[in-house]
C-alpha cells in the first residue's frame, strides 16, 4: 500500500507552487524519483534515514523506499460542486485519496491576486468546505432516494441504513463535515462506497511568505480551526520549497534550511504529518537483493503486514522473523543478530512495530 493525498485550495493560494516543488524533489534513496503519471498526479519517495542506514549495512543490489502519491486538484471556486470552473471533473479525482491537503493562503502580496480580492484564511477555508460538503450532499441525497424506494420492502436492515444515511444528510445540511460525526463502524460501512470528501482526514497547509515561516496572525487563526476539528496544521513557504527542490546535494539543502532556521523541509514535515494523521508506520525487509520499506497501519498483525508484499504471504502465513532496528545497528548483520539471540520468531498475533525488520515464512 502507498499513501495517496489530494491537494485542494482556491486559485492563487500557492497550491500549484507546492505541487511543482514536490515534482522537482528528489529523495536521497532515489530508486523511485518523483514521476508524473498524469499532468496533475505525481509520486515521490518517502525519505527515511532508517532505510539509508539499512542500505549501508546490508549493501543490497537495490533499495526501494515507500512512496506517496499526490493528486493536484485545479483551483476550486464557488460553485465547483455544480461544475463551475473545472469543478466536478477534478473533485471526482480525489474520491479515493487517503487524506486531503488543504492549502490556505496566509500571506499578503499585491502582485498575487486573490480570487475574492482579499486574503482571509478562515473565509477561504470555508469556501472549500462548502464545495466539498455540497458534493457529498449530492451523493447522500441520491443514496437516500434509492433507500427510500427499497425500504417499502419492510427489510429492517434497509430501514436501519436509511436512518444512518439521514444522519449524514442532517450533518451536511448543518454545514458540518462528515468527519465531525462520532460514528460507529456500522455507520462507516453504510457510506464507505460513496467515498465522501468531507469524511477524509485533513491537513491544513498554511502557505506563508519567507518572513513568516514560523507563523503569523493568519496561521494562528487557521491553527485554532485545525485544533477545533482535530485536524493537523503544517506551515510551509511554498516559494522556499521550490528553491529547496532545485538544489542538487543533501549538503546544499541542509545549508539552505540552516540559513532560515529550519530543521527540515516542509515536504518532510508534510509526509510525517500525513503518516501521523493516518496512523501509519513503516517496516522493512532486508536482504542482499534488496532493502525495502513497507507502509502499513499501526496495529496491524504480522499476517496483514505480510499481505502488503503479496496476498499469498498473508494466506499462507506461518511465522515472521523479526529483528529490531536497534539490534541490527548493534550487531550489523542478520547472522550476528541470530547468534546473539536478537532474532525473534513471531506468530499470527504479533503486532508489527514501527521500524521492525521482517522476514516471513509462508506456505504457497
Amino acid at each position: 500500500m502507498s499513501l495517496k493525498c489530494g491537494i485542494v485550495g482556491l486559485p492563487n493560494v500557492g497550491k500549484s507552487t507546492l505541487f511543482n516543488s514536490l515534482s522537482s524533489a528528489r529523495a536521497e534513496a532515489a530508486n523511485f524519483p518523483f514521476c508524473t503519471i498524469e499532468p496533475n498526479i505525481g509520486i515521490i519517495t518517502v525519505p527515511d534515514e532508517r532505510l539509508d542506514i539499512l542500505t549501508a549495512l546490508v549493501k543490497p543490489e537495490k533499495t526501494i523506499p515507500t512512496v506517496i502519491e499526490f493528486v493536484d486538484i485545479a483551483g476550486l471556486v464557488k460553485g465547483a460542486s455544480k461544475g463551475e470552473g473545472l469543478g466536478n471533473k477534478f473533485l471526482a479525482n480525489i474520491r479515493e485519496v487517503d487524506a486531503i491537503l488543504h492549502v490556505v493562503r496566509c500571506f499578503e502580496d499585491p502582485n498575487v491576486v486573490h480570487v475574492d480580492g482579499r486574503v482571509d484564511p478562515v473565509k477561504d477555508k470555508e469556501i472549500i468546505d462548502i464545495e466539498l460538503q455540497l458534493k457529498d450532499l449530492d451523493s447522500i441525497e441520491k443514496r437516500i432516494q434509492r433507500l427510500q424506494k427499497s425500504v417499502k420492502s419492510g427489510d429492517p436492515q434497509i430501514k436501519k441504513e436509511l436512518a444512518i444515511v439521514e444522519k449524514y444528510l442532517r450533518t451536511l445540511e448543518e454545514g458540518k463535515n462528515i468527519r465531525s460525526i462520532d460514528s460507529t463502524e456500522l455507520d462507516r460501512s453504510v457510506v464507505e462506497d460513496l467515498y465522501l470528501l468531507t469524511d477524509k482526514p485533513v491537513i491544513y497547509v498554511a502557505n506563508v511568505d519567507e518572513s513568516s515561516i514560523n507563523g503569523n496572525e493568519m496561521t494562528k487563526k487557521l491553527e485554532a480551526i485545525a485544533k477545533a476539528e482535530n485536524a493537523e496544521l503544517v506551515i510551509v513557504c511554498a516559494a522556499l520549497e521550490a528553491q529547496i527542490a532545485e538544489l542538487e546535494s543533501v549538503e546544499e539543502k541542509a545549508e539552505f534550511l540552516q540559513e532560515y532556521g529550519l530543521k527540515e523541509s516542509g515536504l518532510n514535515r508534510l509526509i510525517k504529518t500525513s503518516y501521523h494523521l493516518l496512523d501509519l508506520i513503516t517496516y522493512f525487509t532486508a536482504g542482499p537483493k534488496e532493502v525495502r520499506a513497507w507502509t502499513i497501519h499501526r496495529g496491524w498483525k504480522a499476517p496483514q503486514a505480510a499481505g502488503v508484499i503479496h496476498s499469498d504471504f498473508e494466506k499462507g502465513f506461518i511465522k515472521a522473523e523479526v529483528i529490531k532496528l536497534e539490534n541490527y545497528l548493534t550487531y550489523k548483520t542478520e547472522q550476528a543478530c541470530k547468534e546473539a539471540g536478537k532474532l525473534a520468531i513471531e506468530g499470527k498475533e504479533y503486532v508489527v512495530q514501527d521500524g521492525d525488520i521482517m522476514h516471513f515464512r509462508f506456505n504457497v
